[in-house]
C-alpha cells in the first residue's frame, strides 16, 4: 500500500499555491490540531476515576452509569454522520470550532448539576462536539497539510492518547487539591478545552482559503462510486470488528478504574492503571499501523490483539488485585484494535470513494452495535453486585471480535 504522504503528494502539489497556507497559519493549524486532539477523550476518561463519587452525589444507578458509557458511541454514530454535511455548509474549521465550544461548555457546566439526567445531557453535548471533530480532523489535515498527511495524523493521534492518559491519571489528584471535590476534578478539563478555541477561531476565519474538497480527488471519487457497501460480507466483518473493539474500549474507559477500586485498590492507583492502557496506545499505534500497512492480510494481528484482550479480561475475572499492572498492559495492547480497524478500512476499499463510504458504514454501524454491551455491563454490575458477570460477558464478546477481525483482515477489496 503506498505511503499516504507520497500517494497524495501529486494532486496536492498541483494545487499547492491555492491550498498551502502561509507559515504562520500552518503553525496555528498545528497548535489547533494538537489542542483539539488533547480534548477528544478527557470528557470520558476523567469520569472513570471519580465515577463512584459522582454516582453517590447524583444518585446514579449502575445501569445508568452503564448507559453513560454508551453515550459516546451513540454520539459518534449519529452526530458524526452529520459532520460532512455541516462541513460543506460551514467549512470544516468552523464546525470543529463549534465542536470545541460544545466540549468546553459541557465540561464546564456538568460538574455543577445536581441530578443525573442533566449530567447525562451535558455529557452528551460535549460528546457531540467531539463527534464532529473526530470526523473532520482528518479533513483539516488533508486541506492544511496536503504534503504532510501521515506526519500530522500521527501527531494528533499521539495527542489524543496523551489527553486520555493524563485525564485518567490526574483527575483524582486535582480533586484532592480542592479538598477531594470530584466536581473540581471534572471541571478542570474545561480549561484545557477553552485553550483550544482561539487557534480554531483563527483557522475558521482563514477557512475560505481552503479548498472545498479533500486533495487527491476523493470527493469526485465518492460521487462516482456506486458500491452497495451494506451487501459486502467484508464490510459487515469490519463493522462488527469495529463495534466490538469500540465496545470493549469504552467499557475499559468507563469501568476499569471502578473494577480496580472494587478490588481494594486506591482511587489514585486505579487511575494510574487505567492511564497505562492509554499510554501504551501512543507507541503501539504507530508500530501497529506501520506493520499492518505493509501486509496484505491483517487477520493474524487482529487475532493476536483479541487474544491479549481475552487474557486481560480473564485475569480481571480471576484475580484483579493479584497482577493489576499485567491486566492493564494486556488490555492496553488489545485497545490497539482501533488503529488496526482504521488501517483495514483503508486497505479494504478499492478506491478513495469506496474507502469514504466504507469508513462511514463501518464506524456508524459499529458504534451502534457497541451500545447494548455498554448498558448490559452496567446492568449486570448492578444486579449481581460484582464484576464476575460483566467480565464473563466481556470474555465472551472477545470471541466474535476475534472471528470478525479474522474475516475483516483477509486480503479482500470492495
Amino acid at each position: 500500500m503506498p505511503d499516504n504522504d507520497v500517494a497524495r503528494r501529486g494532486p496536492a502539489v498541483r494545487g499547492e499555491d491555492r491550498t498551502r497556507p502561509a507559515a504562520w497559519t500552518r503553525f496555528v493549524a498545528v497548535a489547533a490540531l494538537v489542542l483539539a486532539a488533547l480534548n477528544l477523550r478527557p470528557v470520558v476518561t476523567s469520569l472513570g476515576p471519580v465515577l463512584e463519587e459522582a454516582r453517590a452525589a447524583l444518585g446514579m444507578s449502575a445501569t445508568i452509569a452503564g448507559l453513560l458509557t454508551s453515550v459516546p458511541s451513540v454520539c459518534f454514530a449519529f452526530v458524526g454522520s452529520a459532520a460532512p454535511r455541516l462541513a460543506r455548509r460551514h467549512g470544516p474549521d468552523g464546525v470543529v470550532l463549534a465542536g470545541m465550544a460544545a466540549v468546553t461548555a459541557g465540561l464546564a457546566l456538568r460538574p455543577f448539576v445536581a441530578n443525573t439526567p442533566v449530567f447525562l445531557a451535558l455529557s452528551g453535548f460535549a460528546l457531540a462536539g467531539i463527534a464532529v471533530a473526530n470526523v473532520l480532523l482528518p479533513v483539516v489535515v488533508k486541506q492544511r497539510f496536503p504534503d504532510r498527511v501521515g506526519t500530522m495524523t500521527g501527531l494528533y493521534s499521539m495527542a489524543l492518547n496523551l489527553g486520555a492518559s493524563v485525564a485518567a491519571a490526574v483527575t483524582v489528584p486535582i480533586a484532592g487539591a480542592f479538598g477531594g471535590d470530584w466536581r473540581a476534578g471534572l471541571g478542570a478539563w474545561a480549561v484545557l478545552a477553552a485553550v483550544a478555541l482561539p487557534p480554531w477561531l483563527v483557522l475558521a476565519r482563514d477557512g475560505r482559503r481552503s479548498i472545498e474538497r479533500p486533495a487527491g480527488g476523493d470527493a469526485a471519487a465518492g460521487a462516482g462510486t456506486h458500491v452497495r457497501i451494506s451487501r459486502s460480507p467484508t464490510a459487515w466483518a469490519l463493522a462488527i470488528f469495529f463495534g466490538l473493539q469500540a465496545g470493549s474500549a469504552y467499557v475499559i474507559i468507563g469501568w476499569l478504574p471502578q473494577i480496580y477500586r472494587d478490588a481494594g485498590l486506591s482511587a489514585e492507583t486505579a487511575g494510574l492503571l487505567f492511564a497505562v492502557t492509554s499510554v501504551l496506545g501512543v507507541p503501539l499505534s504507530f508500530a501497529l499501523a506501520a506493520v499492518a500497512g505493509r501486509m496484505r492480510n491483517q487477520s493474524g494481528i487482529a487475532v493476536l490483539l483479541g487474544a491479549f484482550g481475552l487474557t486481560g479480561y480473564a485475569g480481571l475475572w480471576t484475580a484483579p488485585a493479584t497482577a493489576p499492572w499485567l491486566w492493564a498492559v494486556l488490555l492496553g495492547v488489545a485497545n490497539c484494535s482501533f488503529p488496526l480497524a482504521l488501517t483495514m478500512i483503508a486497505m479494504r476499499g478499492r478506491d478513495g470513494g469506496t474507502v469514504i463510504r466504507l469508513s462511514a458504514f463501518a464506524q456508524s454501524a459499529g458504534y451502534l452495535l457497541s451500545v447494548p454491551g455498554h448498558i448490559l455491563v452496567g446492568a449486570l454490575y448492578q444486579h449481581t453486585g460484582g464484576w464476575r458477570g460483566p467480565l464473563a460477558l466481556m470474555v465472551c464478546l472477545m470471541l466474535p471480535q476475534i472471528a470478525a477481525g479474522y474475516f475483516a483482515g483477509r486480503d479482500r477489496q470492495i
